[in-house]
C-alpha cells in the first residue's frame, strides 16, 4: 500500500469501498451496454410467435382486483372480445375485499355472461394480491393461469400468443410487453412511457435472444400450473409473488419466455407519490426474493454460468440505487477529509464515479435505443428529464432498502400499497358496451 494510504486509515479504507462500489456499477454498466448492442445487431429471438392455429388447450384467466371499479369492466370487457375459443376459457375475476363498486360490477358481468365470467368474491384471508391469487387458483381450469391486473387491457389476439409457448414442455412461465396506455398525461407518465420502452424492448428482449433469464412480472403472463406445484406451489408471504415464483422455476429448471410482440395496455402512476409507492413496494419485494434464493439460485445445477451472472444481478438490482448513495458518501466523506495526496492518487476512482454512478449512462443508451425501434424519436427530447425520475426511484429504492431491512429486525408484516387508478368510469362503461 502507498505512504499516502498508510498515512489516512480511515480515508484508505473508505477509498477501496468507493472502489468496489465504483466496480459493481460498472459491471451493471457493461450488462446494460451488451444487452443494447444484442438488441441492435444479434439475432431476435421470437420462437412462438408464428402459432395462430392450434389445438388450444383449456385456460383459465385470472383478473387480480381490490378496489378497481375504475377499470375491472376495461378488462373483462377486452378478454371478452378475445379470440380464444370460448369453451376453452374460464375467466375468474379476483375481488379481493373491494369496498367500492368493484363486486356489483363484476356480478353484472357475470349475470350477462353466466357461461364465461366466474367470479371468486374474496372475504376473509391474508391481505395482498398473492395472498389472493393463491385462494383463487384452486378454482382454475386446465394447467396454464393466465394472469392480468384489472387496469390491464389485453388485446384480441393476446391470449393465443401468451399460450403458444406452452406447447413446449419444458416452460413453465411466459410473459407478454407492457406498454403505457396513458402515457400522454404527463410529465411523469411520458417518463415511465420510457422507462417500459427499455426494460421490455432492450432488456427483455435481449435476456430472450441471449438464452438468459426473461423475468415473469406478474401480470401479462402466464404460469403453468403444474410447474408452480413442482416448486412449492404458490407463495402468499412476499410483495412479489411473480419475482418470487420467477427464480423458483428458473433454479429448478424451467424456462421463462418472452414474448415482445404479445403487448397489452397498463395505467401508470399519473402522480409522484404514488409512484415512489409503487417503487417502494417493487423494492421490497424484490429484496425478499432476494435474501431467500440467492445461494439456491447461485449453486443451482440446472443453470449456465451466463444464466446465473445474469440472475444474480437482476436479484441485487434493487440494492444498487443503496450502494450508489453510499458511494456518494463515501466520495464527499473523502474531500471533506482532506486526504491530501490520496485524493490525486484516486482520480481514476472519480472518473470511473462519475460514469458509473450517475445512474449509469448505459442504461440512458437503452432507452434511446428502445425509443429508436418503437419509431417514436420524437420522445427522445425528454431523455435529459429521465434524470429526475431516476434520482427520485434512487431515494425511494434508498429508503424501501432500509424499511426492509428495519422490518426483519423487528418482524414487522409487509403491507400491499394499492396503485391509484386514473381511467374515467365514463370509459370503463364506453367498454363494457363495446363488448356486448
Amino acid at each position: 500500500m502507498p505512504a499516502s494510504f498508510s498515512a489516512y486509515p480511515v480515508a484508505s479504507v473508505m477509498a477501496w469501498l468507493l472502489f468496489l462500489i465504483v466496480l459493481v456499477m460498472m459491471l451493471y454498466g457493461v450488462r446494460h451496454f451488451l444487452f443494447t448492442i444484442n438488441r441492435l445487431t444479434g439475432v431476435q429471438r421470437h420462437p412462438y410467435i408464428d402459432i395462430s392455429v392450434a389445438r388450444w388447450p383449456m385456460i383459465t384467466v385470472f383478473i387480480a382486483a381490490h378496489n378497481e371499479e375504475k377499470v375491472v369492466a376495461g378488462c373483462m370487457a377486452a378478454l371478452l372480445n378475445t379470440d380464444y375459443p370460448a369453451d376453452r376459457l374460464k375467466i375468474i375475476p379476483v375481488n379481493d375485499r373491494s369496498s367500492d363498486a368493484t363486486h356489483s360490477i363484476i356480478d353484472d358481468f357475470m349475470l350477462r355472461y353466466p357461461t364465461r365470467i366466474y367470479p371468486f368474491h374474496r372475504s376473509e384471508g391474508k391481505a395482498g394480491k398473492s395472498a389472493a391469487l393463491k385462494d383463487a387458483l384452486q378454482f382454475a381450469v386446465g394447467d396454464i393461469a393466465i394472469i392480468f391486473d384489472a387496469d390491464y387491457v389485453p388485446g384480441r389476439g393476446l391470449l393465443k400468443q401468451l399460450v403458444a409457448p406452452f406447447f413446449d414442455p419444458e416452460v413453465g412461465a411466459v410473459m407478454g410487453r407492457v406498454v403505457p396506455m396513458n402515457s400522454g398525461a404527463n410529465l411523469l407518465t411520458r417518463l415511465l412511457d420510457l422507462e417500459r420502452s427499455a426494460g421490455y424492448q432492450v432488456d427483455q428482449q435481449a435476456r430472450m435472444n441471449m438464452n438468459l433469464l426473461p423475468q415473469y412480472g406478474g401480470t401479462v403472463g402466464g404460469v403453468r400450473l403444474s410447474a408452480v406445484q413442482a416448486v412449492g406451489g404458490w407463495h402468499d408471504d412476499t410483495l412479489a409473488e411473480d419475482t418470487d415464483i420467477t427464480f423458483r422455476l428458473m433454479f429448478n429448471g424451467w424456462k421463462t419466455v418472452y414474448t415482445n410482440r404479445s403487448e397489452c395496455y397498463e395505467e401508470v402512476p399519473e402522480d409522484w407519490k404514488v409512484r415512489i409507492k409503487q417503487v417502494r413496494r417493487w423494492a421490497k419485494g424484490h429484496n425478499q426474493v432476494m435474501a431467500r434464493y440467492w445461494w439456491e439460485f447461485a449453486t443451482s445445477a440446472y443453470l449456465t454460468a451466463g444464466q446465473r451472472v445474469d440472475g444474480l444481478l437482476l436479484l441485487f438490482v434493487f440494492v444498487i440505487p443503496l450502494l450508489m448513495l453510499v458511494g456518494w458518501g463515501l466520495a464527499l466523506g473523502l474531500y471533506f477529509l482532506n486526504a491530501g495526496s490520496l485524493l490525486s492518487q484516486l482520480i481514476p476512482v472519480f472518473a470511473l464515479m462519475v460514469y458509473g454512478t450517475l445512474g449509469n449512462f448505459a442504461a440512458f443508451f437503452e432507452i434511446v435505443v428502445a425509443v429508436l425501434l418503437d419509431g417514436n424519436r420524437r420522445r427522445l427530447r425528454l431523455l435529459p428529464l429521465n434524470m429526475l425520475g431516476f434520482l427520485v426511484s434512487l431515494f425511494a429504492i434508498s429508503g424501501a432498502v432500509w424499511s426492509g431491512l428495519l422490518d426483519r429486525i423487528f418482524k414487522r408484516e409487509m403491507v400491499w400499497d394499492k396503485t391509484i387508478r386514473y381511467r374515467a368510469p365514463e370509459l370503463a362503461a364506453t367498454t363494457q358496451k363495446a363488448a356486448e
